[in-house]
């Protein structure tokens, strides 16, 4: 990792808990609020942890993309989770002869950069 792209991760870093320690709920009640704060910390320390390996510098840019683009949803829907996908199990039609090979692959072509990090549940 260069230090340029070590000082971004960082400053992502820190910019995730100074925004957790200022987040108020939507809602407006304080057990929300709470409840909200510690997601996007324990949120961030996992996902953080988990990329903390990652030498290649293109999967680098992309969990410093899929950070970005998070925050900014969070912050424009005043929502911290993820938002949710609306492909159907089976929404992506196959041609003849195709297998669900095409319908796994489709359907992670078709994951938003926001949830590159988390598994299908």
């Amino acid at each position: 990792m260069t230090s340029s792209t070590r000082s971004i991760v960082l400053s992502l870093y820190t910019r995730v808990f100074r925004i957790a320690r200022s987040w108020q709920a939507q809602s407006g009640v304080a057990s929300d609020t709470e409840r909200e704060r510690q997601y996007i910390l324990q949120e961030a320390c996992t996902l953080f942890r988990q990329n903390q390996q990652l030498t290649d510098p293109e999967s680098i840019n992309r969990c410093i993309e899929e950070c970005e683009a998070r925050i900014e949803i969070g912050l424009h829907y005043r929502n911290p989770y993820p938002r949710a996908t609306y492909l159907p199990p089976m929404g992506l039609a196959t041609q003849k002869g195709r297998k669900m090979r095409a319908q796994q692959r489709w359907r992670k072509q078709a994951k938003p950069i926001y949830l590159q990090s988390h598994d299908d549940t």
